[in-house]
């Protein structure tokens, strides 16, 4: 009688999946596991392939848009007052401080956006009204105006308002001169203030006058966006002697708490090197979420938006989403490190 052919084994069929005994069918049924282990087919889809690039967007712009409420950032048990610095222009001031703010009012916080530069972008970043007439930052420091006259509810974003800045303020430099405690009429505005906010953002005028120190004595903290580039750098020191006098003379409680790096292009080296010396300098303080150079962030404010609402899926928004966290979980970690 002749012998029946021997089965071919699997291993000779890249493409098969192997046939493995249950456990109790014989006495390959201890190896079940390391059976499965040694080999895989190549039809099995990997994790890469379960989630395609759409789908990974999808599920950020969902974290980050936070439809449902149930995702929150953790609460400071105090106001954070945040002055958002640099006398060099284009750095990322008001786009930082737009992006922030939404981030952190999706996510469960109350934030407040005093607008303290006279060209006004981050109150068209937010869609709040600007115009000629409107009640802004400039009536409370020249006129004391009480801040919850002139603040706005932001439309769509709960738990986030603004108060705007008008053209008026560009002659608020000139006539703060002659106003008595004339550095510390922001201070007191927002002191007066009668709600809670967790988040008070300050967005500063690139330069370093009267609108500046105001905001620099009403901060407890300062976060100063460092744009990639080396001229970024040059007039760092000088933000920094102007933040030392402020607290010498005016403002005690100021500290530079937050460095973060804007603008970031990974294909020079000269990213890498301005973000090495950055971090060398400022060590802790320097955020490690930085924030990349994205069409779709310099596009939003053309449309009234934050890039967190009008592409929440982008590398932008998931950039400033990942700093925003950053910065709420040092806000909480930092009172319980000091009592320690």
């Amino acid at each position: 009688m002749a012998d029946s052919p021997s089965p071919v084994p699997a291993q000779l069929h890249p493409d098969a999946t192997p046939v493995i005994d249950s456990p109790g069918n014989g006495p390959g049924a201890g190896a079940v596991g390391s059976a499965e282990a040694a080999y895989v087919s190549r039809e099995t889809p990997t994790r890469e392939e379960d989630d395609p690039p759409l789908a990974m967007e999808a599920m950020r712009a969902v974290q980050i848009l936070n439809p449902s409420g149930e995702v929150t950032m953790p609460r400071p048990e105090r106001t954070r007052v945040m002055c958002v610095a640099n006398q060099k222009g284009g750095v990322g001031k008001t786009t930082t401080t737009v992006n922030l703010a939404v981030a952190l009012a999706l996510h469960g916080n109350r934030v407040l956006v005093v607008d303290l530069d006279p060209q006004g972008n981050a109150s068209t970043g937010l869609n709040v009204p600007h115009h000629t007439g409107v009640p802004d930052v400039y009536d409370c420091l020249i006129d004391s105006v009480p801040l919850a006259e002139v603040a706005q509810e932001v439309e769509g974003i709960p738990n986030l308002w603004c108060v705007p800045a008008t053209i008026d303020l560009a002659g608020a430099e000139i006539e703060l001169v002659s106003v008595v405690a004339r550095e510390s009429r922001l201070n007191r505005a927002i002191d007066a203030y009668p709600g809670h906010f967790d988040y008070v953002f300050i967005d500063c005028p690139p330069s370093l006058g009267l609108l500046t120190v105001n905001a620099l004595v009403a901060a407890q903290e300062v976060l100063i966006p460092i744009q990639c580039e080396y001229y970024a750098l040059e007039g760092l020191n000088q933000l920094i002697n102007n933040i030392n006098l402020v607290r010498q003379h005016l403002n005690p409680k100021l500290e530079v708490s937050t460095i973060l790096l804007t603008m970031y292009d990974r294909r020079t080296r000269l990213a890498d090197a301005v973000e090495q010396d950055v971090r060398n300098h400022f060590g802790d303080k320097v955020l490690q979420a930085v924030i990349p150079r994205n069409v779709r962030v310099s596009e939003a404010p053309s449309y009234g938006q934050s890039v967190m609402t009008y592409d929440p899926g982008s590398r932008g928004a998931t950039s400033y989403f990942e700093a925003a966290q950053e910065i709420a979980e040092r806000g909480v970690k930092e009172p319980v490190s000091r009592n320690a």
